[in-house]
């Protein structure tokens, strides 16, 4: 199956590979609404994606330009956020200031914890990868002394 991304072109690559995450986000749309209401489906995409990649069953190479290019559209994301602002000016009026802060608390908030989850995780890869060459070295040294 690893081949057959390989094989095709660079824009079905990439649609295939956006198709492949928006099915994991569907099915952790429907595992979410039928058997963990109090957990959001994109933060359960999320750990199934992890889960994925983690265990090999999800090769990086599957998702990676689909990903890219999710990245790179951002922006459309953001547009019905942007009509709902110009629809509602009075509630921007009234409520602006707080809402501003409750948007750049949030954000700083987000990218602290982000930072903590990958260093914690880029610590954790590297005391295992020490480890692993450490019990190589031992093995290749009782094969050597022995």
């Amino acid at each position: 199956m690893a081949r057959l991304f390989h094989r095709l072109s660079q824009p079905l690559q990439t649609f295939s590979q956006v198709l492949l995450l928006s099915l994991v986000w569907m099915a952790a749309n429907q595992l979410s609404h039928r058997f963990l209401p109090a957990m959001p489906a994109g933060v359960l995409g999320m750990l199934l994606v992890l889960a994925g990649l983690w265990s090999g069953l999800l090769p990086v190479d599957w998702l990676r330009q689909g990903a890219r290019w999710l990245l790179a559209e951002m922006l459309l994301f953001f547009i019905p956020a942007v009509v709902a602002v110009v629809q509602y000016p009075d509630v921007i009026l009234s409520a602006g200031v707080r809402l501003l802060l409750v948007i750049v608390a949030s954000t700083a908030l987000v990218m602290a914890v982000t930072a903590l989850v990958v260093d914690r995780c880029y610590r954790l890869e590297i005391r295992l990868r020490r480890r692993d060459s450490n019990r190589k070295a031992q093995m290749r040294a009782e094969v050597h002394g022995a």
